[in-house]
């Protein structure tokens, strides 16, 4: 039967072919237009660790003075090295690490390469399994290494292909800063969306660092860290980066794998902060935070507001179409009143009047959907080659082009509602008699 009707409405389109193509285009526009926003939003607002977020946490404590003191206020982002360092020590989660970004001078061994500055993490050794992050070739470096200062690095797969051409390099040697380092691991491909452990400074959508090295290590060599720091006194030590400076830089992650684990730790910190109240450090009252992931990036508002502006613009867009769309099907529906007055009196049921006519509008919705998924492409491609840090990630997954048809076919069935139902309800008749 169905197939019936999709042949009886390939036939209505050849009658109508202005009618049927100004619906199709409508649909494809609005289509196009809402597919392209909703896919960079989809993409954008995605959990980054969707098997972890929920275990992962990022604390925050209060070490300001008292000067400026607002009660009530948020504690900062980011955490001194001293309470990072001495956190780390503790060990009260079931993993965790502390980094900052930076950039690093390589030198490559190969003449023919000519040396470049790299983005950089220097970080602590439970990062790699704390954030599950996949290596191609060998391994992350141990706490040992940590403790030890060890000169040893662990390459992004990008800056393995551009040093060594994709080839396992572990224990091949490589001159950062003018020191050498040992490769120790390969990571295979890992770009988080957003780059959620450090969203300082640009919004967390570019791409992940070329090299990971030993925080330790990084701080004795005096390597150039990057990213945002506040200081709140004047630093008597002459190095904001100092054991006891007055500034916060360090970000800390911790793995939680339960909730009672998680209250714990929130008591810990609690405790910790009395401690160094007690001891004079801090100066302002024990305030202490702890966000996963998903709460992590609502509170730095992650997904950029013009993202969400344009969504919603095309979904009324969208609208605006199937609006058109509707009258457009009102207007041929009912145009073909002497011929479904003929098809009533024949015997044809009112349900299958309308089930043939929203084969039509469900065979406009799928034509208009081919049509948009070609709109969104070129949506896409117009995002890519945009300014933003976002713009090669916009791209249709599998997810996102089902859900192109899905949208359209229901669009369509849901601007086809009315008129069919108008439609049906046609009095055999008064058509006949107007014959």
């Amino acid at each position: 039967m169905f197939a019936h009707y999709f042949h009886l409405a390939l036939r209505s389109f050849r009658r109508n072919k202005a009618i049927t193509a100004l619906m199709v285009l409508a649909i494809a526009l609005g289509i196009g237009a809402c597919m392209t926003t909703l896919t960079v939003f989809h993409v954008l607002s995605g959990d980054p660790v969707p098997d972890r977020s929920s275990r992962l946490f990022h604390p925050q404590l209060e070490p300001r003075s008292k000067s400026g003191y607002v009660k009530g206020e948020e504690p900062p982002v980011q955490l001194t090295r001293f309470d990072a360092e001495k956190l780390l020590r503790d060990r009260k989660g079931d993993r965790q690490a502390m980094m900052t970004g930076g950039q690093v001078a390589v030198t490559p061994q190969q003449t023919n390469i000519e040396p470049f500055i790299s983005n950089a993490r220097f970080t602590s050794a439970d990062m790699f399994p704390l954030f599950a992050m996949p290596f191609q070739f060998g391994r992350g470096w141990s706490g040992a290494d940590d403790e030890g200062h060890a000169r040893v690095a662990v390459l992004s797969r990008d800056l393995n292909q551009r040093l060594f051409a994709g080839e396992n390099s572990v224990g091949r040697t490589v001159r950062f800063d003018k020191t050498d380092f040992t490769v120790i691991g390969v990571l295979d491909d890992w770009r988080p969306t957003p780059k959620f452990y450090d969203m300082f400074g640009a919004r967390g959508y570019g791409q992940t660092e070329g090299l990971y090295l030993p925080f330790s290590t990084a701080v004795e060599l005096k390597m150039q860290r990057s990213g945002s720091m506040d200081c709140w006194d004047a630093d008597t030590t002459g190095d904001s980066t100092s054991l006891n400076a007055p500034c916060v830089w360090i970000q800390y992650w911790v793995q939680l794998d339960t909730p009672a684990k998680k209250a714990a730790y929130l008591q810990y910190l609690g405790n910790y902060s009395d401690q160094q109240r007690a001891a004079g450090r801090y100066q302002r009252p024990t305030i202490v935070k702890l966000r996963n992931v998903r709460e992590w990036m609502e509170f730095h508002h992650v997904l950029p507001s013009d993202v969400t502006m344009q969504m919603w613009l095309a979904l009324a867009f969208l609208a605006v179409c199937l609006l058109n769309t509707i009258g457009l099907l009102l207007a041929k529906f009912l145009r073909r009143g002497g011929e479904i007055g003929v098809r009533r009196a024949l015997g044809a049921t009112r349900g299958a009047i309308f089930r043939q006519l929203m084969m039509e509008a469900g065979t406009i919705g799928l034509a208009g959907g081919l049509l948009g998924l070609g709109f969104a492409w070129l949506g896409l491609w117009a995002v890519r080659h945009q300014p933003v840090d976002y713009a090669d990630l916009a791209r249709l997954d599998p997810s996102m082009l089902l859900l192109t048809f899905l949208i359209a076919i229901a669009c369509s069935l849901l601007a086809g509602a009315l008129p069919a139902w108008r439609a049906m309800q046609i009095t055999p008749a008064v058509q006949l008699k107007a014959q």
